[in-house]
């Protein structure tokens, strides 16, 4: 009998359904697609099998189990079927595990029951990951379907970095402490680091800076995470696009006494009109660094307050590791912002890492070293691949 290789990788958002399909005897992709304005009066599905033409199509999408359907019926339209006996599972992100899951865990009733008591922890993606999860069982309920979460690379964090210092029965009540995000980007990074290192990722110690519209940093100690800058929600840390990152709690007191700000507006303010946008109006990078060469000053302003915070973390993760053997920028930022990369790691010569003009940039695909081979610490561009990251969990996982 052929042993199934395939895996079918889903990021179900709250409106919108991203999918690739996956080989795993050498990880290429057979497809593509994105189901986009689920529930509104239009929507969309862009689907691309390897080798072969975009396909998209307008459509009226009601739900996730009509997105689903649809990539289904494109998938199958390509001979990937979800009933054929190649597809060996259905790997899930789910933002949100909480301390109940800090590994992939293959889905059932019990599993499904705890994301949605996770729901409080991340309202806004939890359910969404959870639809994706319910529409594919149904769809095909032999197909073994895994879970995959954003905080459980994180759950290594020793307890006097993951917990916060306020009243310990509150926060066991209520479930406050510091899980951190993006962690399927976080392990598959630092893991390729130490491979462009030539290294065992349990000999490396590795800053992993994943810079997009959501930006976060990790310290990881041979390849597990002792610190990480988001906490209870991806609003702690770095500056971001929209999101403020790093404030005094007080602010929201303030807010509320003094402008008569109710908690959804502030709510609102800081995850969606602060960070760059709120700084300069523009929460892309390109626009950033476009209106900072033309000397626009809000724009100036917004990249200095970007690259302080960043620097901050840098040094403070020096101090936590207490031996850094690389530095690595990754996530749409991270990856073509040569500018940021540049700044970001100027004036730290003493500490080790050191970036070659030229090197940083060039524009070349792959991982890569952009440090003089002198330097102490080496500094990397590794383009992060999180569907690839479930993938291998995934099947790692199902053991078939």
């Amino acid at each position: 009998m052929t042993r199934a290789t395939r895996v079918l990788v889903l990021n179900s958002g709250s409106s919108s359904v991203k999918y690739q399909l996956l080989d795993m005897r050498d990880d290429s992709r057979l497809a593509t697609g994105l189901v986009e304005r689920i529930g509104e009066r239009s929507g969309r599905l862009t689907h691309t099998p390897a080798g072969g033409e975009r396909r998209t199509r307008e459509e009226r999408v009601p739900d996730h189990g009509a997105a689903l359907g649809a990539a289904a019926r494109e998938l199958a339209a390509d001979g990937f079927g979800l009933d054929s006996p190649e597809l060996a599972g259905v790997g899930h992100r789910v933002v949100h595990g909480g301390r109940s899951f800090t590994e992939p865990v293959v889905v059932d009733d019990a599993v499904e029951a705890e994301i949605e008591r996770l729901v409080p922890l991340a309202p806004l993606h939890n359910p969404a990951n959870l639809a994706g999860i319910r529409t594919a069982r149904r769809l095909n309920p032999d197909v073994p379907q895994v879970a995959v979460f954003d905080t459980a690379f994180h759950a290594t964090m020793p307890e006097y970095a993951a917990r916060y210092a306020i009243d310990a029965r509150t926060a066991e009540e209520h479930r406050i402490r510091r899980y951190g995000f993006h962690g399927t980007s976080h392990a598959y990074v630092s893991r390729r680091t130490a491979a462009l290192l030539g290294r065992d990722p349990a000999d490396v110690n590795v800053i992993v800076l994943h810079l997009g519209n959501g930006a976060s940093a990790s310290a990881v100690a041979g390849g597990r995470c002792v610190d990480t800058s988001m906490g209870l929600t991806p609003l702690e840390g770095l500056v971001m696009g929209t999101r403020s990152g790093d404030i005094d709690p007080a602010v929201v007191f303030h807010l509320s006494r003094v402008a008569g700000m109710p908690v959804a507006d502030i709510d609102a303010l800081l995850n969606k009109r602060s960070g760059l946008a709120g700084l300069c109006g523009d929460n892309d990078m390109r626009e950033v660094l476009r209106r900072v060469d033309e000397g626009d000053e809000e724009a100036t302003l917004a990249f200095d307050v970007y690259i302080h915070r960043l620097r901050k973390y840098i040094g403070a993760y020096f101090a936590v590791l207490g031996r850094v053997d690389a530095i690595a920028f990754t996530a749409g930022v991270g990856e073509n912002a040569a500018p940021v990369r540049a700044a970001a790691v100027a004036g730290l010569s003493g500490l080790g890492p050191q970036i070659d003009e030229r090197l940083n940039s060039a524009r070349t695909q792959g991982p890569r070293l952009i440090s003089p081979q002198y330097a102490r610490v080496a500094v990397a561009v590794v383009p992060t691949d999180e569907e690839l990251e479930i993938a291998t969990r995934t099947f790692a996982l199902i053991g078939t």
